[in-house]
């Protein structure tokens, strides 16, 4: 089981969790490929859009994945991309990061540039993080219960 974050705009983190996916990189297979069944994926959105509106600096989702392998989505006409299924705690709250900042291995020693390790579609997480994370958003023990 691994630990995943991935960056997406709050906007489309949430439409992930509503239809039960996780798509990376504007839906590349090599952004999802690594991503196994019952590994952990949770969401930092740095804005409300994609690379527009209100700035969110939160995690804002969090779920399992369940696919045994990624897939083609048929989105739109001319967009078919790479996806994986999740179960999402539907409990998570938005965490903001900016308190998690001196307490994540991922940001802490990076000072005011923590910026620039969220840079990218996805980046592995130590279990200590995500177990942080979950805690922030208000589902640690529901994480706890279903990550054995």
């Amino acid at each position: 089981m691994a630990f995943w974050i991935g960056v997406a705009s709050a906007q489309h983190a949430r439409g992930g969790r509503d239809g039960g996916f996780a798509q990376l990189g504007h839906g590349k297979h090599i952004a999802v490929k690594s991503l196994r069944k019952g590994d952990w994926i949770v969401y930092y959105s740095p804005r409300e859009g994609m690379g527009e509106g209100q700035a969110v600096q939160a995690f804002t989702t969090i779920g399992r994945v369940t696919s045994d392998a990624p897939y083609r989505a048929e989105q739109a006409m001319d967009f078919h991309p790479y996806r994986v299924d999740v179960d999402y705690l539907k409990d998570a709250q938005p965490a903001p990061i900016k308190p998690l900042l001196d307490e994540l291995r991922l940001t802490r020693d990076h000072g005011t540039n923590w910026g620039m390790v969220m840079r990218g579609p996805k980046r592995r997480l130590d279990e200590t993080d995500m177990r942080k994370i979950a805690e922030a958003m208000g589902v640690l023990a529901e994480f706890e219960k279903l990550r054995d």
